[in-house]
C-alpha cells in the first residue's frame, strides 16, 4: 500500500450541502465515479454532475422507507476492503464488490432537530443509522480510504488532490479521527436526549458531546494549554457571541466573561455587572445602562480597571461612553446599536461581544467540575428565590424597600465565590466580600470594601451604611450578623438553617435588624 492514493470512486451522501456542488464538480472532471443518495443525488444531478444512485451499484433498492439503502455488503465491503491483502481483493472481485476511495457523510441533523423542539418519533426519525456506520468504516479502513465528515472538508481533500494526484495517509489518518470524534459527539447527543426522556438526570454512562469553537494561546497560566469547545446547546453567551472587535478571547476571558453575563442575566431591568476574576465587584440595576454603570462602578472602583462588563440590554451610546472611560478587557451584551460601536471602536483592544440573547437563569442543565479521575456533575444553581418564598424571622419586618434590596442582593449572592457577603443599598451592591474561608472574614471585607469605596468616591459615611446584607449560607454563629450590623446594614437575608439560627434572630433583634430566611443556599466554589 503506497502512502498517496488515487481517487476512483467516491461516496458522497450528505445532509449539509455546503460546498457539495463544488467538490462533486472537481470529482466528476477528474473522472471519479460518483455514488449517492437521495438529496445529495438530486442536488448534484440538478448541477450537471453525473451520479449513480447507490441502489443501482448495489443492485438492492432503498427499503423501509429509506432505512436501509447503504447497509449492504457492496457499500461495507467496498469500504473495508484491505486493499494490500490479496485474500480481500479476491473476494471483493468474487462478490462484485467495486473499492470506494472515499466517503463523504454528515449525519442526519439530530441535534439540531432537538434544539428546535422536535417531537420524540420526529427525533427518532433524526437518528443517522447507515452514516455512522459508513463513516466508521472508512475511518477504520483509512489506509486505502478517506473520510469527510464536514463541509470544510470538501476543499481541504480536493486541495490536496490537486497538489498531489491524490490523498497522503496523514490526511486520511486526520480525517479518521475527526470521524470517530463526530461519531462520538453524535452518538453523546442520542444518548443525553434518550437519558432526559426515560428521566435520568445521570444516566449509567454519561458522554459529552463538545465541538472545538477556539483554541487558546493559553489556559489559567501560560503553562497550561486551553481550548473552548461549545457542546450545541445553544445558551446564549459566550458560545453563541459575535466577537466585533478586539485581541483574541483568552482562557480567563471566557470564564470571567461567561460568569459576568449568567449573572446580569438574573435581572429584568436594565443591569451592568463588573467581574474580576470570576467575581461580580460591582452589580446594578437602574432605568438606564448608564446609570446602573455609575452604580455598579462605585462599588469597586479599584476592581473594576481591567475588568468584564456584562449588560442586558442593548448597549447604546452613553452607556458605551461610560464603560470606555476606564480600562476594560471585556463588554458582552445581547447587541450594541451603531453609536456604541462607533464609540467602542475607539478602543482597539477592548474585546466586544454581542451574543444576540440572553441565557435563561431558571433554565435546567448540567455543571461541571473536574477532578482527579473523573468529574462532579450537578444541575445548573437555576434557584431563585422570590419574596413569597421568604419567612421573617424576627420581630421586625424588612421595609418595601429593604425586601427589594435583600431579593436583589441574595441573588447577586447567588454568583459571588464562597463564603459570599454581599452589601446593597438602592438595587446596587455597595460591599462585596468574596471567597473566604469564613463568613466573618467576608463581612469585614465586604464592610471595609464599602469604606473604600466611599472614600474614593468623597462620600463622608461608608456605603454599606442604611444598606441590606446577604448570606450564601446560613450564619454559623452571630458573629457574622454582628460584624454586618456594625457595618451599618439594617436588614438581612440568609438562608437559616443553622444549629444556632436562635442565637442568630435574638442578635439581630438586639441589633434592631430585619431578618429573612430563604431555605435555600448558594454556595458558589
Amino acid at each position: 500500500m503506497t502512502d498517496l492514493l488515487p481517487i476512483r470512486r467516491a461516496l458522497i451522501s450528505v445532509s449539509d450541502k455546503t460546498g457539495l456542488i463544488e467538490f462533486g464538480r472537481f470529482l466528476a472532471a477528474q473522472g471519479v465515479e460518483i455514488l449517492s443518495t437521495g438529496g445529495t443525488a438530486k442536488a448534484l444531478r440538478d448541477a450537471g454532475v453525473p451520479v449513480k444512485d447507490v441502489s443501482d451499484h448495489t443492485g438492492f433498492p432503498e427499503i423501509l422507507d429509506g432505512r436501509v439503502k447503504t447497509l449492504v455488503p457492496q457499500v461495507h465491503g467496498g469500504i473495508l476492503g484491505r486493499r494490500d491483502l490479496a485474500e480481500h481483493l479476491a473476494q471483493m472481485e468474487q462478490h462484485a464488490i467495486a473499492p470506494i476511495d472515499l466517503v463523504a457523510v454528515n449525519l442526519y441533523p439530530f441535534e439540531a432537530t432537538v434544539a428546535k423542539g422536535a417531537d420524540f418519533d420526529d427525533c427518532i426519525e433524526n437518528i443517522d443509522i447507515g452514516g455512522p456506520a459508513m463513516i466508521r468504516s472508512a475511518a477504520k479502513n483509512h489506509a486505502g480510504v478517506a473520510v469527510l465528515t464536514e463541509p470544510q472538508h470538501f476543499a481541504e481533500v480536493q486541495a490536496e488532490i490537486e497538489a498531489q494526484g491524490g490523498t497522503t495517509l496523514a490526511t486520511r489518518r486526520r480525517l479518521a479521527a475527526a470521524a470517530y470524534a463526530r461519531t462520538a459527539a453524535y452518538d453523546a447527543a442520542i444518548s443525553g436526549w434518550f437519558a432526559k426522556q426515560e428521566g435520568q438526570d445521570f444516566p449509567p454512562r454519561l458522554s459529552l458531546p463538545g465541538v472545538l469553537r477556539q483554541g487558546l494561546r493559553y489556559g489559567e497560566n501560560p503553562h497550561q494549554k486551553a481550548a473552548f469547545y461549545v457542546d450545541g446547546t445553544n445558551r446564549p453567551g459566550i458560545a453563541t457571541a459575535t466577537q466585533v472587535q478586539g485581541k483574541e478571547l483568552s482562557y480567563n476571558n471566557l470564564n470571567d466573561t461567561d460568569a459576568a453575563y449568567e449573572c446580569v442575566a438574573e435581572f429584568d431591568r436594565p443591569a451592568i455587572v463588573i467581574v474580576k476574576h470570576a467575581n461580580p465587584c460591582g452589580v446594578s440595576v437602574a432605568g438606564s445602562l448608564a446609570d446602573a454603570w455609575d452604580k455598579a462602578l462605585l462599588c469597586d472602583p479599584v476592581s473594576a480597571f481591567g475588568g468584564i462588563i456584562a449588560a442586558n440590554r442593548t448597549l447604546d451610546a452613553a452607556a458605551a461612553e461610560k464603560i470606555t472611560a476606564i480600562f476594560t478587557e471585556v463588554v458582552i451584551a445581547p447587541d450594541a446599536d451603531d453609536a456604541a460601536k462607533a464609540i467602542f471602536a475607539r478602543k482597539k483592544n477592548l474585546r466586544l461581544l454581542l451574543t444576540g440573547g440572553l441565557p435563561d437563569a431558571t433554565a435546567p442543565g448540567l455543571a461541571f467540575k473536574s477532578v482527579s479521575g473523573g468529574f462532579l456533575a450537578q444541575s445548573r444553581d437555576a434557584g431563585r428565590v422570590t419574596e413569597d418564598m421568604l419567612k421573617v424571622v424576627t420581630q421586625r419586618a424588612p421595609s418595601r424597600a429593604e425586601m427589594a434590596d435583600l431579593i436583589f442582593a441574595f441573588r447577586v449572592c447567588k454568583h459571588v465565590k464562597s463564603n459570599a457577603i454581599i452589601y446593597a443599598k438602592g438595587l446596587a451592591t455597595v460591599g462585596i466580600g468574596a471567597g473566604q474561608m469564613n463568613r466573618v472574614e467576608s463581612s469585614r471585607i465586604a464592610a471595609w470594601k464599602s469604606e473604600a469605596a466611599a472614600k474614593a468616591a468623597g462620600i463622608e459615611r461608608p456605603l454599606a451604611e442604611g444598606s441590606v446584607v446577604a448570606s450564601d449560607a446560613f450564619f454559623p454563629f452571630a458573629d457574622g450578623l454582628e460584624t454586618a450590623a456594625a457595618a451599618g446594614a439594617t436588614a438581612v437575608i440568609q438562608p437559616g438553617g443553622s444549629m444556632r439560627d436562635a442565637e442568630v434572630i435574638a442578635a439581630a433583634d438586639k441589633a434592631g435588624l430585619a431578618m429573612v430566611f430563604t431555605g435555600m443556599r448558594h454556595f458558589r466554589h
